[in-house]
Formats: C-alpha cells, structure tokens, sequence
C-alpha cells in the first residue's frame, strides 16, 4: 500500500522515499463491505480517506424521502466531507461504498501533526482541494447547460470506470436524471 500512496502522492508534490513512509505511518487501515456506511447523516467526519480500491458514494435524502448523490470517488481518490471536516459539524450526508472497498484512513488530528512534521502535506491537500473544486464547477456547467442526453453521453465518455462500476441508476440520480430516462438513452444508443 505504501507504493500506490507514494506514486499517489508524487503525482502532486516531490516526496522523497523518507518522507512517504513518515506519511505513510500517520495512517490507519480501514475495510467497508460493500453498503457499508463510511460516514452517516448527523455523525462528525473525523478524517481524510485515500481508497486504495474500491468505490464510494456521497448523497442525502431530501425532504420528499428521495436520495440525492452528490458524488462518487473511486480506487486511488483522497475522500472525506469536508464541510463536516473543516467545520466540526455533524455530516448532512452519507457516505456508503457501492463494493468492497479498502481505505488508508488520515485521521484530522494526525493530519494536523503531520502537517507541522512535513509542511509539504498542506500544498498536497490544496491541490486536491482544487481538483475538486474543479471537478464540482464542471458538474454545475455541464449539468446547467447540457440537454440530459448530451449529460449522460459526456459524463459516461469522460468517466468510463464509472459506467463500469456503478450502477446506471445512481448516475442518473448524480446527473439530476430519472432511472427511465437514462434507460431510454441506453436502448437508443443500442
């Protein structure tokens, strides 16, 4: 696990081999079974999680009972809540694994020591801070301007591992979709 981490990390920031194992034993391994819950509506996110493999979702229930995925993130992805992370406030979401999936866990506290050991740490998470940002300003662009077929077509085009992984009806209701519609363009393109 340390390998994937360090190729991980060195994809953002120059880390010698000394500094990746310092990283690498300020974190914890952690296991979900496949609908196992990471994170629950109400309970603190407590921690940074890279996944190491496997497949995790983010949503919520709005008020008509509906689930509403925000996000997904799969094998080699750093995952967490941040506004319960950063805001000390109990989660508005879920996180649950759509398959098995294996975590190294930075638990915020440890982050935080870590930070002051290896300062490199923070220019990391910035970067990956604004990947994602990046990630959401493109969703609301494509999501406000794309008609739902061409939505689907470029987020499946974009993200082939996804399609491959997740089921079609948690894509539909990430892109804002119904299950049926998304079916239709399926048959269609058949």
């Amino acid at each position: 696990m340390i390998t994937i981490i360090g190729e991980y990390i060195r994809n953002y920031v120059d880390f010698s081999d000394k500094e990746i194992e310092l990283f690498y034993q300020y974190l914890t391994k952690q296991k979900l079974k496949k609908k196992g819950f990471l994170l629950e509506e109400g309970k603190m996110c407590k921690a940074r999680y890279f996944i190491v493999k496997g497949c995790l979702r983010s949503y919520y229930i709005d008020d008509k009972g509906v689930e509403r995925i925000v996000d997904f993130a799969i094998d080699r992805w750093w995952y967490t809540n941040y506004k319960s992370l950063v805001n000390q406030e109990p989660s508005e979401n879920f996180i649950q694994a759509i398959e098995n999936t294996e975590l190294l866990v930075l638990h915020e506290d440890s982050f935080n020591k870590l930070s002051l050991e290896l300062p490199k740490i923070d220019r990391l998470f910035r970067l990956i801070m604004e990947k994602t940002h990046i990630a959401y300003i493109n969703k609301m662009k494509y999501t406000r301007s794309f008609t739902g077929e061409d939505l689907y077509k470029n987020f499946i085009k974009a993200n082939p591992k996804f399609s491959q992984r997740v089921p079609q009806y948690m894509i539909a209701s990430y892109l804002e979709l119904s299950p049926e519609f998304v079916s239709k363009i399926r048959a269609k393109d058949r």
